[in-house]
C-alpha cells in the first residue's frame, strides 16, 4: 500500500521533474531510520529508485537495524541501495566516510514517557544531536542538510491563533520542563541558521506536525493512532478528556513529497511547516474514526468522551498554516483525513 500511496502523492507534486533532476544520484545520510519517519524514508527511497530511476542511495543510522527489520521484514525487499550503520547522534561511528551530498537529520525520540521521566536526556539527545550531525554534515561534504524540527517550537497556540505561522514569535515556557521537547528543537534551529554563515551547507528546516499513515505506532500517545487500535479490535473509542483540543494530521506519503521537496528545493536557513490546516477536534476524530471504520469492522463503533468541555478556558489547538510551502514550493495535500485513516486501518489489518 505505501508505495501506492507514493505513486499518487508524488504524481500529484506540482513539479515531480525537477524534484527528480536535483535528487538523482544522491547520496544520502539519515538520521532517525528506524521509526515511523524513517520507515516511510524506506519506502519514498525505493519508489523513486524503482519508478522514477534516481539511484538514490542511503545510509540509515539507528541503533538496533537487525532489530528493526525483524520488526518489518517486508522493508527487506526495500533495501536496494540503503545500508545501516548502528550507532547513535551524540556519538557517531567511525568510519561513515564521506561523499555524501545530502543529509536528513530526523532523530528524536517521540517519547512522551522520556519527556515526563527524564526531559534532560531528551534535551541532550535533541541538541547534541543536531550539533554531531550538522559537524558531519560539513565534514563529508553535504551541501543539503534537512531538519525535522517541530511545530512545538512556537509554544502554546493561542486560543484566538487559527493557524500557526512560520513568523509566529512565540515560544515555549522555559520555566516548564515539559518544554524540553519545544525547547531543544529551538535550539537545533538556531544552530542550523548559525550554519548558514560563511559555512557551505544549506540548512533547511521543516516543522513538523501530526501526522497519520502506516508506520504510526497504535500504541503510544498518539490519539489517532490509538483510535485506529481501538476501532480495529471492535472496542469503545474512550477520550479521558472533554474531546476538545484541535489537530490536523498529514499522510505519510504526502509528508515524503513534502520533505523530499523541501531537502532539493528549500530556500536556504527557512523554516516550512509540514502539516495539514484541516483542523478537527479529537473527538470530531473520534467520530470520524468510528464512520470510517465501522463498515470495515462489520460493527459499530461507540465513542465515549469522560470530561465536559469547560468554555471558560478556551480552545487547546495546534494547527499550522502551510501557506508557504504552498506558495513557494507548491506542495499540497493528496490524501484526504478520511481515506487516510481508511488507508492506515486497512493497512494494519493486512
Amino acid at each position: 500500500m505505501p508505495q501506492n500511496d507514493l505513486a499518487q502523492s508524488f504524481s500529484a507534486a506540482s513539479d515531480l521533474p525537477r524534484l527528480c533532476r536535483e535528487l538523482k544520484g544522491a547520496h544520502i545520510f539519515i538520521t532517525g531510520g528506524t521509526g515511523f519517519f524513517g520507515c516511510w524514508f524506506l519506502e519514498a527511497i525505493h519508489w523513486l529508485n524503482t519508478q522514477q530511476s534516481l539511484g538514490i542511495e542511503a545510509t540509515i543510522l539507528t541503533r538496533d537495524a537487525e532489530a528493526f527489520l525483524v520488526k518489518r521484514p517486508h522493508l527487506k525487499s526495500r533495501l536496494q541501495g540503503i545500508r545501516f550503520v548502528s550507532g547513535d547522534v551524540r556519538t557517531l561511528p567511525s568510519g561513515l566516510g564521506a561523499g555524501f551530498t545530502h543529509v536528513i537529520h530526523a532523530a528524536t525520540p517521540a517519547s512522551a514517557k522520556l519527556a515526563n521521566d527524564n526531559p534532560l536526556e531528551m534535551f541532550d539527545i535533541i541538541t547534541s544531536g543536531t550539533r554531531n550531525v550538522l559537524d558531519f554534515a560539513l565534514k563529508s561534504g553535504a551541501r543539503r542538510f534537512l531538519l525535522t524540527s517541530s511545530g512545538a517550537v512556537y509554544g502554546k497556540q493561542p486560543h484566538n491563533l487559527s493557524h500557526f505561522e512560520e513568523e509566529y514569535q512565540g515560544a515555549p515556557d522555559p520555566c516548564d520542563f515539559r518544554s524540553a521537547y519545544g525547547e531543544g528543537k529551538r535550539v537545533a534551529e538556531h544552530m542550523c541558521t548559525l550554519m548558514t554563515k560563511g559555512q557551505p551547507l544549506d540548512p533547511i528546516i521543516a516543522r513538523c506536525f501530526a501526522f497519520v499513515g502506516p508506520y504510526l505506532p497504535l500504541d503510544i500517545h498518539f490519539a489517532i493512532g490509538n483510535f485506529v487500535r481501538d476501532a480495529l479490535a471492535g472496542t469503545p473509542i474512550r477520550i479521558q478528556g472533554d474531546g476538545s483540543p484541535l489537530r490536523s494530521y498529514l499522510y505519510g506519503s504526502d509528508l515524503m513529497v513534502w520533505l523530499f521537496t523541501l531537502l532539493a528545493r528549500g530556500q536556504r536557513g527557512r523554516p516550512y511547516n509540514v502539516g495539514s490546516e484541516r483542523a478537527v477536534s479529537i473527538g470530531e476524530l473520534a467520530h470520524l474514526v468510528s464512520q470510517v471504520l465501522s463498515p470495515i469492522v462489520g460493527k459499530s463503533i461507540a465513542v465515549e468522551i469522560l470530561k465536559k468541555p469547560n468554555p471558560a478556558l478556551g480552545t487547546e489547538r495546534y494547527v499550522p498554516s502551510t501557506k508557504r510551502a504552498k506558495t513557494e514550493l507548491g506542495l499540497r495535500e493528496s490524501v484526504a483525513l478520511e481515506e487516510a485513516i481508511k488507508r492506515t486501518a486497512i493497512w494494519y489489518r493486512q
